[in-house]
Formats: structure tokens, C-alpha cells, sequence
């Protein structure tokens, strides 16, 4: 699994103007390519009468979902380069679709390479974006007279607390990254005395 990506830090939407031609790049996370795709026919519905809504998407944080669409520009002059910009700027989890409105003046294979791709790269400057970082869920157990003290340095520390249930024990669920555990674990023992339970979990991505 890939240590960390970059997405799309809320939806939103850049427009710029090439030869009279309107550009406009809407751009959104996406979890999954159906959430992608539901993007892409919300933004058709908004601009139904646009000359064309070219999309690109990429699905994953090791990218394994890449999908692109000229819509009717020359092949490879708009889905193609939209994609790449997504990729070259390390965005996962991501579509993008850019509408545009023809102005009366032809740009050129070249021309609409740079128009659709810039459109993409301007927005991502405008929008920006945030960096999600790898973690191992943990569930730390421990109990009440010391539980205040380790939620109170966990989160002075910085640490993801994801969640804290009270029972017979408190249960403090966190998200760590792989390399601290050990040094987490040596950290938890020392507060609470030995006292407090660690147990490790699966995978997720987080706030970095």
C-alpha cells in the first residue's frame, strides 16, 4: 500500500478563458468510481448545452482506477491530458471535469492539450489539496483513573483519536503509523504503568 497520496481538498470549480473558448474545471473527491461517475453526470446536468464535458478520474491511492473522456474533442486532446495532470500531481481519489463552451476560434491538437491540462492544473492551485497518510488502527484499553491522562497526551501529541467508548475500561481507538508502534507501545507502557492494553488493527488513510 502506497505510504501516503494527495486529494482534492473540497469540491469546487475553476473557470478560465482561451481564444474566447470558456474552460471550466469542476473538480471533487471521489471514494470510489461511482461516486466519480455520478460527479460526471451531475456536472452534465449543470451544463447540458456546454460544446463538451470532458472528464478524468483516478480511483485509489496506488491509482488502480484510471479513466478518461474526450467527449467529442480530437482523440487524446482532453480526457488523456486532464489524467495525466491528476497523476503528475500525485491526486488520488479524484475527478475532475472540465466543460467547455466554444468561442468561434479552433485551438489546435496542441492548443487543447494545453487548455484541458492547464484547466485541471489551475483549478488543483486554486481548490488545493491535502495529503492523507497511512495508518494502523489501534485500540488502546485502560482504565478510568489513567484514561483521561493518556486521551489528554495522545491528543496534545498530535495523534489521531478516532473514537473513546467507556465501559467497565476505556477504549480509545487511534491511528498510528507503522513505524512509531514500537515507540508507541514503549510510550503507552511507561503512563499508565503497564497498565494500559494495545491492540493493532487494519489499515486506513487519515489526515497527514
Amino acid at each position: 500500500m502506497q505510504e501516503q497520496y494527495r486529494t482534492v481538498a473540497r469540491e469546487g470549480v475553476h473557470e478560465t478563458e482561451i481564444n474566447r473558448s470558456r474552460f471550466i474545471c469542476a473538480l471533487a473527491p471521489a471514494a470510489t468510481e461511482r461516486e466519480a461517475q455520478d460527479f460526471v453526470a451531475h456536472v452534465r446536468r449543470v451544463h447540458p448545452t456546454a460544446t463538451h464535458n470532458c472528464f478524468a478520474y483516478v480511483i485509489g491511492a496506488d491509482a488502480a482506477v484510471q479513466k478518461a473522456s474526450d467527449d467529442g474533442e480530437p482523440g487524446g486532446t482532453a480526457g488523456v491530458p486532464m489524467l495525466q495532470m491528476l497523476l503528475r500531481r500525485d491526486v488520488r481519489y479524484a475527478v475532475a471535469v472540465v466543460t467547455r463552451y466554444y468561442g468561434g476560434v479552433k485551438l489546435g491538437a496542441g492548443g487543447l492539450i494545453r487548455a484541458y491540462g492547464g484547466a485541471v492544473g489551475e483549478a488543483l492551485d486554486a481548490l488545493g489539496t491535502v495529503t492523507r497518510q497511512r495508518f494502523r488502527l489501534a485500540t488502546v484499553t485502560v482504565d478510568h483513573q489513567r484514561a483521561g491522562k493518556v486521551e489528554n497526551d495522545l491528543r496534545a501529541t498530535g495523534r489521531e483519536v478516532r473514537d473513546v467508548r467507556y465501559g467497565e475500561s476505556v477504549t480509545i481507538e487511534i491511528g498510528l503509523p507503522d513505524s512509531e508502534v514500537d515507540a508507541f507501545r514503549a510510550w503507552l507502557a511507561d503512563i499508565t504503568a503497564g497498565t494500559a492494553l494495545l491492540e493493532l488493527g487494519g489499515e486506513a488513510y487519515g489526515d497527514a
